[in-house]
């Protein structure tokens, strides 16, 4: 009975310390748990999507597929280098067409990785990637002192090994994902942006040049690999009206109201034409336009680093995919534009307000890139109606007044509406554009697994 007793008298305080070990033991598991995406701010990011457009505009061969391209990919490794501190997200690595062929890194699930400093690492390294072999000195020098500033900042109180794994996280992402990049079909098509040498039939209807370009942009961006098949296969427009010469037709009377807008045009339509026009090299192009749209909103909203990931991820599949299923369609009409049309068959003296780009016109670029974008604006941040009150800023960079908006629809309507105005493209042209660009959205909003609710 003394010996229990005695014996009890010792356990009691062992029992009590094994307790308190297990208690801290469980504490510093804890503690260890990586912290979710959307405790970061997305600061960072913007600097990258900043600089991008700087880039595009400041970089020889990155016409509009071109720029779009860029942003899917630059958005897809930021995205991916995030997604694990998403709740109740999937990474895009066997969703997307192609990926899951992919040797994607996974993060190891009993280490601490902070996030942001794993996107930091993974947006630049892509951005490094898609601009490779014309990557100037000076924004390869911007490139790097954005991640090493940031690097600094958002290191700060944070232990070494878990910003070391962060960084080589990020960079594995960027280099998986460029991997993905380079059997799509665009891989450096900025050395090379026409394709030559390439021949077009000569038919009447077919495009023929209207400056002093005389080649065709891109001619096989619709053979590029989409993200979403189905955003190929089951968005197609159709054909455009048929060709005629009779003053009587369909195809007679599209150019006409292309010719007749020209005569009224008022000068808030004449300055709508030069608003939205984003020519290459003069700005970042219509795919900058609507991601700078959609970068002012995301700041402000406030987003957390996991909505503006997300955010920029689904615009990104969005215009990539754009791209390619217009441009396929440009190439299987091959129809010539409005001014080439008016200047045989109606008026030799019409001149339009804005250049006619280097391509066919059927169907447009501006109108299938913007149909795509504001379904994806529309989906972040309204309840589907698009209303969203604001006022692009963005334009500002390039000398234009800043223009107001109440709804992502209509402001997608302008835009296209744009390419009439300045005499670029038949009615025809822009309302299947737009078409195809809302299915387009449509589909990255519905096709993918998204996380429910993100903020």
């Amino acid at each position: 009975m003394f010996q229990n007793s005695h014996n009890t008298k010792f356990l009691l305080p062992l029992l009590l310390i094994a307790l308190l070990f297990i208690a801290s033991c469980s504490k510093d598991n804890e503690f260890k748990e990586s912290p979710e995406t959307r405790e970061y701010t997305p600061q960072h990011v913007y600097s990258y999507f900043n600089l991008t457009c700087k880039m595009l505009k400041g970089t020889q061969g990155f016409f509009p597929p071109q720029a779009a391209r860029a942003y899917s990919y630059i958005s897809l490794a930021n995205y991916e280098s995030v997604v694990h501190g998403i709740k109740d997200a999937k990474s895009l690595h066997t969703q997307l067409n192609g990926f899951s062929a992919t040797n994607l890194p996974k993060p190891q699930t009993d280490q601490v990785y902070n996030w942001a400093i794993a996107s930091n690492s993974a947006t630049s390294r892509t951005i490094q990637n898609m601009f490779e072999k014309r990557l100037s000195p000076v924004f390869k020098t911007s490139l790097d002192s954005i991640e090493s500033t940031h690097l600094i900042l958002l290191s700060a109180g944070e232990e070494k090994d878990v910003v070391d794994r962060s960084i080589q996280f990020g960079y594995q992402i960027a280099d998986a994902v460029f991997e993905y990049s380079k059997n799509d079909g665009g891989h450096e098509s900025y050395l090379d942006p026409f394709y030559l040498p390439y021949g077009l039939p000569s038919d009447e209807y077919c495009w023929v040049p209207t400056g002093a370009t005389t080649s065709p942009l891109s001619p096989q961006w619709g053979k590029n690999r989409p993200f979403i098949i189905e955003n190929i296969t089951k968005t197609h427009p159709g054909p455009p009206v048929t060709f005629s010469k009779d003053p009587n037709s369909a195809f007679y009377k599209e150019a006409m109201v292309v010719y007749n807008q020209l005569k009224n045009n008022s000068p808030e339509q004449i300055e709508i034409a030069k608003y939205w026009a984003d020519d290459p090299f003069k700005t970042c192009t219509p795919a900058g336009h609507t991601f700078n749209i959609l970068l002012q909103v995301l700041q402000n909203e406030k987003v957390s680093l996991a909505k503006a990931s997300l955010g920029l991820v689904k615009m990104g599949l969005a215009e990539n995919d754009a791209f390619i299923a217009c441009w396929k369609t440009k190439y299987e009409y091959v129809l010539l534009r409005p001014v080439t049309y008016i200047q045989r068959y109606i008026d030799p003296t019409f001149t339009t307000i804005l250049g006619t780009p280097p391509f066919p016109a059927y169907t447009s670029g501006h109108s299938c890139e913007i149909g795509a974008g504001s379904r994806i604006l529309t989906d972040l941040f309204t309840n589907g109606n698009g209303d969203y009150q604001f006022t692009d800023y963005s334009q500002l960079q390039h000398g234009f007044v800043a223009r107001s908006f109440s709804n992502f629809e209509t402001m997608a309507e302008e835009c296209a509406n744009s390419r009439l105005y300045g005499g670029i493209h038949y009615p025809m042209d822009n309302s299947k554009g737009l078409q195809t660009g809302r299915a387009i959205g449509d589909n990255v909003n519905n096709l993918i697994q998204w996380p429910f609710f993100i903020n």
